[in-house]
């Protein structure tokens, strides 16, 4: 799951790991609407970056089931470096570079003082793998952030990271992956970028 929406002032905003953005009402929204949707799925166990977003965002879901998350640093969203603060059509003045090639640069020549895409692979992969191993045939809920999911969906498909950029990853929404280590293809995607109704916005 990723965070819901956040406030306003952050819009369009490379917060990163640096700005610890809360929620909107929106983004609150987003929170009680995953709990929502995954109201009869069973849960085995809840993993979470320790960002506010993301506490924000998970928090309905575990009022609900009455559950103790585990949070893990290492799911923390990425670093921008000299980018954060800055909007992203604000980076092509500063940087001159487009910032919706984040992807292909953070391979490439990098974000001045941020993380690479080796950096980002060398501390997430040592997370997932752990949630993996420690929860075999189980399910499990992992909230985090956009650039966090596409990191992980790299490494479990061993795809490189600025192929990421097709996949598209809404606040609020849900992605599904399914991993059976003795089928040929161990990984399969069963659900992407799902972003459960607002029904509480709606009705409001």
């Amino acid at each position: 799951m990723r965070h819901g929406e956040v406030a306003e002032r952050f819009h369009n905003v490379f917060g990163g790991s640096r700005i610890d953005m809360e929620l909107s009402q929106r983004g609150l929204a987003h929170g009680a609407a995953i709990a929502r949707w995954l109201a009869d799925t069973k849960i085995d166990a809840v993993y979470a970056s320790p960002m506010k977003r993301v506490q924000q965002t998970m928090a309905p879901l575990l009022e609900q089931r009455g559950l103790e998350p585990t949070i893990v640093p290492d799911l923390r969203e990425m670093d921008f470096g000299d980018w954060t603060g800055y909007r992203w059509d604000e980076v092509q003045e500063k940087f001159g570079v487009s910032a919706f090639d984040w992807l292909e640069i953070i391979e490439e020549a990098g974000i001045p003082n941020g993380e690479s895409a080796q950096h980002l692979i060398d501390r997430v992969q040592p997370a997932l793998l752990k949630i993996l191993h420690d929860n075999a045939h189980r399910t499990v809920a992992v909230f985090c952030h956009g650039g966090i999911i596409r990191v992980m969906l790299a490494l479990l498909l061993e795809m490189p990271l600025k192929r990421m950029a097709h996949f598209n990853v809404e606040y609020g929404s849900i992605s599904v992956v399914e991993v059976q280590p003795a089928k040929k293809h161990a990984v399969e995607i069963e659900l992407m970028n799902f972003c459960p109704p607002l029904v509480a916005v709606e009705r409001a």
